[in-house]
């Protein structure tokens, strides 16, 4: 497993709080015949989900390495990938549902008007377009919840949310990632993301501006874990 796809796994994949609300969008009956969506698929926790249901799913997802292990995963699934942008993708097809799960939305820099757009352009008539967005508790300044913690073969990777801050550009995350090797060696690194500070609001005017129509948002609670998320669905 590659530094990337395991990191990607430890900090995301363990987030099954909003794959209920995906399942059930999925099987709308009033949504038209075809495949779904999902952008920023990473690895696959929402992908594989929708496909083992039986859904017919593509994956989309700007990093490749992520994609070639949700690919190793899939087991014969009916899932496919696109490695694309998601504010500026062209596949060739439209989509019965597009979803952009957890804050993929906050990590467009201020762009996803360009997401919208290339939703818009993508989606069925009287498909369905959804996308969470976070709202974490406000808070600012340093931090301490227990760490995430994945072994496998031997490795052990360790990732520890250190500090919440508001910065120009939206809301930064830190983290601390240990990774300590069969061997006992440790080597430690720092991430940071970058949260764009992108409203419900925002998302289904910006919407409207693309052709879309907005629903009644949807939220995903929040856990002792994980912050909450509304979610706006708007229909093509």
């Amino acid at each position: 497993m590659s530094g990337g796809v395991a990191w990607h796994d430890l900090e995301c994949g363990g987030y099954t709080e909003d794959l209920a609300l995906w399942q059930e969008l999925a099987a709308d009956p009033s949504l038209p015949a075809g495949p779904i969506l999902d952008v920023g698929a990473g690895t696959g926790r929402v992908a594989l989900d929708l496909a083992r249901a039986g859904h017919q799913v593509v994956a989309l997802d700007v990093d490749a390495e992520l994609l070639d292990a949700l690919v190793a995963r899939s087991a014969g699934l009916p899932v496919t990938t696109a490695v694309a942008d998601a504010r500026d993708f062209a596949l060739g097809r439209r989509f019965r549902l597009i979803l952009v799960p957890m804050q993929t939305v906050q990590l467009l820099e201020d762009r996803h008007h360009e997401l919208l757009a290339c939703a818009a352009a993508h989606l069925l008539p009287g498909g369905l377009f959804a996308a969470s967005v976070a709202n974490p508790p406000a808070y600012e300044g340093e931090l301490r919840p227990l760490p995430d913690i994945h072994e496998r073969d031997g490795w052990v990777w360790a990732s520890q949310p250190v500090a919440l801050r508001s910065v120009p550009a939206g809301l930064e995350i830190e983290r601390v990632r240990e990774l300590v090797s069969p061997a006992g060696e440790r080597t430690v690194s720092g991430d940071v993301v970058t949260l764009a500070r992108v409203g419900a609001d925002e998302l289904e005017a910006h919407g409207k501006a693309a052709g879309l129509t907005p629903l009644p948002r949807r939220t995903v609670d929040e856990t002792e874990d994980y912050a909450g998320s509304d979610v706006v669905i708007l229909r093509g």
